[in-house]
C-alpha cells in the first residue's frame, strides 16, 4: 500500500510538472506588474485587456513584467500587430525593474528582424563577442540564424522560447531562429511597448527543474 501511494504521489508531481500554467488569464491583468517610462499614464491606457487579449498602444514606452521569477522553462507567446508592422519585444531573464529597457536579454519581434536577440542594460550572452577596444554599443544585437518567417500584420505569429540554465533558444512560428548563453539562469518575463500597436494572447509558461 505504501509503494502504490508513493507512486501515486510521483505520477502526480509528474503530471504537474509537464503541465502548462496561464501567465495571462485572459481577463485582467492579475501576476503582472508594469513599468513605464511616463508616469504620468494609467497602466489600462497603455496595456488593455479585451477579448481574451492585451492589447498595447505603443506610446508611452514600458513593459508588463511577470510578478514571479523563472529559472527553466518553456513559454509560449501569441502576438500579432493591431495597425501596421511595428516595434516590440519580448523580455527574458529580466534583472531590474528600473527603466524601459532594463537589463534583460530581448527577444525582438520589431518586424523584419523578429527573432533577434538585443542585449539590454549591459546583458551578456556567451555567443556575442565584442572587439577589444571599441565601446559597447548601447543595445548589441544577436542577428537570428533563419530567414524571416512572419506573419503579415493583423495575422497572429507564436514564439516559444525555452529557456535552461541560462541557455535560450527561440522558434518563431515552429523555426528556430536564435540560440544563447546567459551568464544570469533567472528572471522574469516581460513584454514591451515601444511605439507600435500590438496584441498578445494565450501566454502559458511549462516550468521545469
Amino acid at each position: 500500500m505504501k509503494a502504490r501511494t508513493l507512486f501515486f504521489a510521483a505520477a502526480v508531481l509528474l503530471l504537474a510538472a509537464s503541465c502548462k500554467t496561464r501567465l495571462f488569464n485572459g481577463k485582467d491583468l492579475t501576476g503582472w506588474g508594469c513599468l513605464l517610462q511616463d508616469e504620468t499614464y494609467a497602466v489600462k491606457e497603455v496595456f488593455s485587456v479585451q477579448d481574451g487579449c492585451i492589447n498595447v498602444s505603443g506610446q508611452p514606452f514600458g513593459f508588463l513584467y511577470t510578478e514571479k521569477v523563472f529559472r527553466n522553462y518553456e513559454l509560449d507567446v501569441e502576438w500579432r500587430w493591431t495597425d501596421g508592422p511595428a516595434n516590440s519585444g519580448i523580455f527574458l531573464i529580466v534583472q531590474e525593474v528600473k527603466n524601459p529597457f532594463p537589463k534583460a536579454v530581448e527577444c525582438q519581434l520589431k518586424a523584419g528582424t523578429a527573432g533577434d536577440f538585443v542585449l539590454l542594460g549591459g546583458s551578456e550572452l556567451e555567443e556575442v563577442k565584442l572587439p577589444s577596444g571599441l565601446l559597447r554599443p548601447r543595445f548589441p544585437v544577436k542577428p537570428k540564424t533563419a530567414e524571416t518567417n512572419e506573419m503579415p500584420a493583423g495575422e497572429w505569429n507564436k514564439v516559444h522560447a525555452v529557456v535552461n540554465e541560462g541557455k535560450i533558444q527561440v522558434y518563431l512560428n515552429g523555426v528556430l531562429m536564435n540560440e544563447g548563453t546567459s551568464p544570469v539562469k533567472e528572471g522574469r518575463i516581460a513584454l514591451q511597448s515601444e511605439g507600435g500597436k500590438l496584441a498578445f494572447r494565450n501566454i502559458t509558461i511549462k516550468e521545469k527543474k
